[in-house]
C-alpha cells in the first residue's frame, strides 16, 4: 500500500447552486445548499485514500462543531488523524462556494485554524513524513508550514508534490526542493510572469519552471487535460470525457490521484492519465471531498496504463 502524508488545509464547504453568478449587489434565489468536508488538503487526502493509499493528514482545526465533523469524516475515509492539531483561538476554516448551471464555481475561503498551521505542528508529524512515499502540499496554509514540510521531506529523501494553490509567491530556493509541481493555467502564469491560456503557452511556462530545478512540471488545463514536462521532454495528456455537474475540487482529485499513482510506481504519463480520469469522475457529482473517485470507479473507466 502506498503511503502519503498530506500537509495542508481543511475547511468546511458551504455550497449553494445558483442559476448564474450574482452581480455586485444582486441577490439570486438558488439551491440546493450542501455542507460538507473540504479544503484542498482534506480533499486531496480523501482522493488518495479512496484509491487505496494509506494517508496521514496534517492540518489544524478549531474547537467547534466543524472540527468534530472533520475528524469524523477523516476517520470514515480511513485517514490517519494523529497529527491534526487544534487552535484555541481560531475557528475551523470555511469556504463559501457558489456553483452555477454550467458547473463553474466561485469560492471565498476563510482559512481559520489551518492558516495557523506552524513549523512546530509539522515537526510533530516527522515520523509520518519519514515513512511516506510522497508528501503532498498546497498553499492553503501558512508558508511556514509548507517550508517545514519540504525541509522534512528533503531530510528523509521523500518525494514532494506541490500544488501551488491558491497562489502565493514561492521562493525559487523552495521550488528547487520540489520534485513535482502542479499549477493550473492561472497559477502557472503567476509563477512564470506569462499568460498561460493554451497548450503552447503551457509548454513554454512548463519549460520555465523546469529550468528552475523542478524535475516534473504538470500544468492542468481544465477540460483540455494537462501538459507534462519532465527530463525526457514535454507532452500533452488529454482529458477524459465527462458530463460536468460541478468542477469544484477537480484539481484536488487530480493531485490526490497523481500522488497515489506516482507513489505506486506508475510511469508519469500513466499516472497523469489516471489522475485526469479521477478528476473527470469528480466533476460529474456535487461537492469536493464527497465527489472524489473510488478505485473501482477508475477501473470501470477503462484507462489504459
Amino acid at each position: 500500500m502506498t503511503k502519503i502524508t498530506v500537509v495542508g488545509s481543511y475547511v468546511t464547504d458551504l455550497t449553494a447552486r445558483t442559476p448564474h453568478m450574482p452581480k455586485p449587489g444582486e441577490t439570486v434565489l438558488g439551491g440546493p445548499f450542501r455542507m460538507g468536508p473540504g479544503g484542498k488538503g482534506g480533499n486531496q487526502a480523501v482522493a488518495a485514500a479512496r484509491l487505496g493509499a494509506e494517508v496521514t493528514m496534517v492540518t489544524k482545526l478549531g474547537r467547534d462543531l466543524f472540527a468534530e465533523e472533520a475528524r469524523r469524516n477523516f476517520q470514515e475515509e480511513g485517514i490517519d488523524t494523529r497529527f491534526i492539531s487544534e487552535s484555541a483561538e481560531e475557528a475551523t476554516g470555511a469556504a463559501l462556494i457558489a456553483v452555477d448551471d454550467h458547473g463553474e464555481n466561485m469560492i471565498v475561503v476563510t482559512l481559520g485554524a489551518c492558516g495557523d498551521l506552524s513549523a512546530a505542528d509539522v515537526a510533530e508529524a516527522e515520523e509520518a513524513i519519514a515513512a511516506s512515499d510522497v508528501v503532498l502540499l498546497q498553499l492553503e496554509t501558512s508558508m511556514e508550514a509548507v517550508e517545514a514540510a519540504v525541509a522534512a521531506a528533503a531530510e528523509h529523501d521523500r518525494m514532494v508534490i506541490l500544488n501551488p494553490a491558491p497562489f502565493q509567491p514561492v521562493p525559487d530556493a523552495l521550488l528547487q526542493q520540489v520534485d513535482c509541481i502542479t499549477p493550473n493555467e492561472t497559477e502557472a502564469g503567476l509563477l512564470t510572469g506569462m499568460e498561460v491560456n493554451s497548450r503552447e503557452t503551457a509548454a513554454a511556462a512548463a519549460d520555465i519552471l523546469f529550468e528552475k530545478g523542478i524535475g516534473i512540471v504538470i500544468i492542468t488545463l481544465g477540460g483540455d487535460g494537462c501538459y507534462v514536462r519532465e527530463a525526457a521532454g514535454g507532452y500533452h495528456v488529454p482529458a477524459m470525457r465527462a458530463e460536468v455537474y460541478d468542477t469544484t475540487g477537480a484539481g484536488d482529485a487530480f493531485n490526490g490521484a497523481l500522488a497515489h499513482f506516482l507513489a505506486e510506481g506508475k510511469p508519469l504519463a500513466a499516472a497523469s492519465r489516471l489522475a485526469n480520469a479521477a478528476a473527470a469522475i469528480s466533476v460529474t457529482r456535487a461537492g469536493t471531498a464527497p465527489a472524489m473517485a473510488y478505485e473501482h470507479e477508475l477501473e470501470a473507466y477503462g484507462i489504459e496504463e
